[in-house]
C-alpha cells in the first residue's frame, strides 16, 4: 500500500528544524515526536542553515530587487489591459 505524502507548512519545518538545532534530543527521538522520517529532519536542518543568513540581510535591498523584477511585468499588464478595453469598448460602439 502507498502512502499519501504529508505536506508541513512552513513554520512546522522551522519547528522542526529549530528543535534538531538545539540538540536536546536526537534525531529519532525529534522524528517520533513529530512523526517525520529523520532524513527529512536533516534536510531541514540544513535548508534552515543555509538560509539563515538570508534573514539578516537589509530588507531594502531584497524589497527593492523584487520591485525591480514586478515593475516591468505589471506595465506589460496594464498595457495588455488598456488595449482589451480599447477594443472592447470599439466593438459595443458598432
Amino acid at each position: 500500500m502507498s502512502q499519501k505524502r504529508k505536506k508541513h507548512s512552513a513554520s512546522f519545518k522551522a519547528k522542526v528544524a529549530l528543535a534538531a538545532l538545539r540538540g536536546e534530543q536526537t534525531i529519532p527521538e525529534i522524528a517520533s515526536q513529530f512523526e517525520v522520517h529523520p532524513s527529512q529532519i536533516h534536510a531541514w536542518k540544513k535548508a534552515l542553515l543555509e538560509g539563515a543568513a538570508d534573514l539578516f540581510q537589509d530588507g531594502r535591498h531584497r524589497q527593492g530587487d523584487d520591485q525591480d523584477r514586478l515593475v516591468p511585468e505589471l506595465y506589460k499588464q496594464i498595457g495588455q489591459l488598456k488595449v482589451e478595453r480599447d477594443f472592447l469598448a470599439r466593438k459595443l460602439d458598432h
